[in-house]
This record gives C-alpha cells, sequence and structure tokens, in this order.
C-alpha cells in the first residue's frame, strides 16, 4: 500500500532527526501504530522500551541512557551521580538513571532505563541547567558546580566518598572554580559542608 510506504519513509525521516521517537510523537506526525509495527518486525526499527523507537544502525552514544531517560521525562534533569557520570568526574557507572524532578511533578512508572528520581525545589530545578543533544535528543543536565553542591546536599543517598570524587575531580580538571562551587553550595545549604574540603583541595594547589 502506497501510504505505508509514504508513512515508513516518515518514519525514517522522524528517526533520523529526532534519534530517539515515542510512538505518541509518530501519531502526532500523522505515522500509525500499525506502520510502525510491521517496520519493526521487518527490522526497520528497534523498540528501546515501551512506546519509544530508534533506528537499528543509530550510533549510541556513551550517554544513550540519559538520551532515553530524557525522552521519558522531558521536564526532568539529569542529576546527581548521573550528571558526574556525564561530566566525567567520578569513576561510577550508575545502572539508574539519577533524574531532578519537581516538586509537584508527576513520578515516572517502572521502565527502562530505570529512573532514580530526586525532588528538587523549583528555584533549585531551574538553576544552572544546561542543555545538550544526546543522539539528537534535547537533555537537560545541571552544570559541574550545581552538580557537586547536589551531591553534598543529597551525599547521604549517593554516599560521601562520591560527592568527594566528584569535588576533587571538577577542582583537578578545572572543571569548576572554587568560587563557583562555593556559590552552588550556599545556594543548597551545604556552604558549611563543603568549605573544609574546598579550602583543603585549594589551599594544595
Amino acid at each position: 500500500m502506497p501510504t505505508t510506504g509514504t508513512q515508513r519513509d516518515l518514519a525514517k525521516t522522524v528517526l533520523g532527526k529526532q534519534g530517539i521517537v515515542r510512538l505518541s510523537e509518530f501519531k502526532a506526525a500523522g505515522i500509525t501504530a500499525a506502520t510502525i509495527g510491521r517496520m519493526l518486525d521487518d527490522g526497520e526499527v528497534v523498540r528501546l522500551s515501551r512506546g519509544m523507537y530508534q533506528l537499528p544502525d543509530a550510533p549510541l552514544d556513551a550517554n544513550h541512557s540519559l538520551a532515553e531517560a530524557a525522552k521519558r521525562v522531558p521536564k526532568g534533569v539529569i542529576c546527581l551521580v548521573s550528571a558526574l557520570a556525564y561530566h566525567e568526574l567520578t569513576d561510577q557507572l550508575p545502572r539508574s538513571v539519577w533524574m531532578a524532578i519537581g516538586a509537584n511533578d508527576w513520578t515516572p512508572k517502572d521502565g527502562n532505563p530505570p529512573l532514580k528520581t530526586v525532588r528538587f525545589t523549583e528555584a533549585l530545578l531551574k538553576d544552572d541547567v544546561m542543555d545538550v543533544s544526546i543522539e539528537g535528543v534535547p537533555v537537560k543536565v545541571f552544570g559541574v558546580a550545581k552538580t557537586i553542591a547536589d551531591c553534598f546536599r543529597h551525599r547521604r543517598t549517593v554516599g560521601q566518598s562520591v560527592a568527594l570524587e566528584g569535588l576533587q575531580e571538577a577542582i583537578r580538571q578545572r572543571k569548576a572554580t572554587a568560587s563557583e562551587i562555593a556559590h552552588h553550595a550556599e545556594r543548597g545549604g551545604v556552604a558549611t559542608v563543603i568549605r573544609p574540603y574546598l579550602e583543603a583541595l585549594t589551599a594544595n594547589g
């Protein structure tokens, strides 16, 4: 049927532009679920998780799971250990994607990739957010200094050693200055917690 061929071409175009596409986005573009089902059967698309698709030959980024998470929760911001890993400030490879959501935001149900959601106040959720593109998907990630401060705020959850490792690497790699980290620590209410470590690191050059 010619419409199916046309829809298949359109679906491939949409996938090529967006990287990862939800079924609802296909429908909005005039592509039926039946067409996607047939493309799936023919190996022209792959299903990443329920309702999310990608081209089979799409290049996979090292941060692929962050792109999937951003598709699942577009308002969320990659945070804590996942943000540390994105900024290459930790050797930890979190099995779940850590994502900050608003105080009243909907909590995502089980799915892939697994998510660990942390509720942030509106002010802290909008502070120092980077807009990046991973596999063509817009992804929000907290900046380095903010991520360090957040790890100290949530040190009981992520572990004090992880927060310290991130701080040491940020200073060593010059990805954030002591003053930038101190600024975000102040905003997050952990200035007195971070200060001794910052002073020790900067004193040692």
